[in-house]
């Protein structure tokens, strides 16, 4: 189990770049939290530092879940829909849509927070390609599948369902089901996870015959 973080260090955590998980802070904050497993610091100019999948924890809980080491069980999948404080959150569909979930400013946001993760793909990995989901992706495998489809211009199913996709955790490991009742926008949602780096196949339910996705990310 890391060392639990000091208040002060829960401020920076709280305060990391959503999309990307960039930390501002000074340079003893950062060391500490470099040591305590809940940051990293890039091995390339200008060496940022970004919260690890534990950080990102830590963040999302609003600074009050147990940490958990680099190395262990990979966490349980956060919830799905925005939270209070107004995060952001990419929509997996069946949520109710907060205000100010849908016009030109919610697709400002979504844009924005996918060039942030294309970035965060670009400096964690070695080869610094953006072609293959990271890390961070594979341990929030149902919000980044939902934020690459949400980000195409394909619509999450409402509260009340109807058309759109929904994107839900499977038992698989590394592995999301993603249901669209629109045989074609199916399809659409296929064609737009393989380009956002995913091995995908169609499935169907053997009980309902539904067709649905399984969608993987891809590591090479």
């Amino acid at each position: 189990m890391a060392l639990s973080p000091t208040a002060a260090q829960r401020r920076v955590i709280a305060a990391a770049d959503p999309a990307t998980g960039r930390l501002k802070g000074t340079d003893a904050q950062l060391a500490a939290l470099v040591k305590r497993g809940l940051a990293f610091r890039h091995p390339r100019p200008p060496h940022d530092h970004f919260l690890t999948p534990a950080g990102h924890r830590i963040r999302e809980a609003g600074g009050e879940s147990d940490v958990v080491s680099p190395g262990s069980a990979t966490p349980p999948e956060p919830p799905a829909a925005p939270d209070a404080g107004g995060v952001f959150a990419a929509r997996v569909g069946g949520e109710e849509a907060a205000p100010g979930d849908t016009g030109p400013a919610r697709l400002r946001e979504v844009r924005g927070a996918w060039q942030g993760l294309l970035e965060l793909r670009r400096m964690t990995h070695p080869d610094g390609s953006t072609d293959r989901p990271c890390a961070w992706e594979r341990s929030h495998l149902v919000r980044a599948a939902a934020l690459a489809l949400e980000a195409a211009g394909h619509r999450p199913a409402g509260a009340d369902g109807g058309d759109g996709y929904r994107v839900r955790a499977t038992p698989q490991p590394e592995a999301v089901a993603v249901y669209e009742p629109d045989g074609t926008a199916l399809r659409g949602c296929a064609a737009t996870l393989e380009r956002a780096g995913w091995h995908v196949g169609e499935h169907t339910e053997p009980r309902t015959r539904a067709r649905y996705l399984l969608a993987s990310p891809r590591k090479v």
